[in-house]
């Protein structure tokens, strides 16, 4: 059998997906729990998965945009794509499964290996996606602190840092719900060769590694923040307590300065 090139193409949106929506707009559809799954017939198919990426498998450019057009209508404001993640597979059965430069390696091509493949492609584009979001909040964090240190102070407004704690909690609590997907597809339990393209699959990726240093820059800007709070709620009681001390010495004065 002559070999064969596949190609993956994922978009990431800034947006979630609902996926009854999606399933009802497009057909024909499979629908499980995690994804929803489009055939175009002889021009590919597509996986939509609820963390907001799409991903095309031999689909041509005409039909991509095609779909995308039909997506930004089912889905009213959906934003412009920010990440785009690409992999090349080549289908060769005389060959032994596994990377081989920049594309990987497999020895046949099935519906279940095309799924498991989507599916890592698309949560790397997300993933890609959540580390631009906790790099920017590191570099707010990082002017806090940095004022901190320098002043020894912060704002003492503190619903603003309220609300950006309330966001990295939030961005935290997203990313564990929607990457917990990185758990084994179901797919490679009876697949021992599917398993092991998996395996190299989120190594070529480097997706676990990725996940735990999101998670872990997540937790830092959180307990950085919660610190910086702590400090501008000791300020505004300092603040508070100056008040009042204040307006007790002005009482005593009035009463002094007041005439009998």
């Amino acid at each position: 059998m002559p070999s064969r090139q596949h190609t993956f193409r994922a978009v990431a949106f800034v947006e979630n997906f609902v996926l009854k929506d999606l399933a009802q707009a497009f057909s024909p559809v499979r629908r499980s729990a995690y994804e929803v799954h489009l055939s175009l017939g002889g021009d590919g198919e597509v996986f939509f998965y609820p963390f907001g990426a799409a991903v095309f498998h031999d689909v041509p450019e005409d039909r991509r945009q095609a779909v995308l057009a039909r997506l930004q209508e089912v889905r009213r404001g959906l934003s412009a794509p920010t990440v785009y993640e690409e992999c090349v597979v080549l289908e060769d059965a005389a060959r032994e499964p596994g990377f081989a430069g920049e594309a990987l390696i497999v020895d046949r091509m099935t519906s279940d290996r095309a799924g498991v493949i989507a599916l890592t492609v698309g949560q790397s584009a997300s993933m890609e996606y959540y580390e631009r979001i906790v790099e920017e909040m590191f570099g707010r964090t990082a002017e806090l602190v940095e004022r901190l240190e320098k002043k020894g102070t912060v704002p003492s407004r503190t619903r603003p840092l309220h609300r950006f704690i309330g966001e990295a909690i939030g961005t935290r609590s997203e990313v564990l719900s929607v990457l917990h997907l990185l758990d084994r597809p179901d797919a490679t339990w009876d697949d021992p060769a599917m398993d092991r393209i998996y395996s190299e699959l989120r190594a070529s990726f480097d997706l676990v590694d990725r996940y735990a240093a999101l998670e872990q820059s997540l937790r830092s800007v959180q307990e950085a923040l919660e610190l910086v709070l702590d400090v501008a709620r000791d300020r505004r009681l300092v603040l508070l307590e100056a008040a009042i001390v204040a307006l007790i010495v002005l009482e005593i004065v009035l009463s002094l300065v007041r005439p009998h």
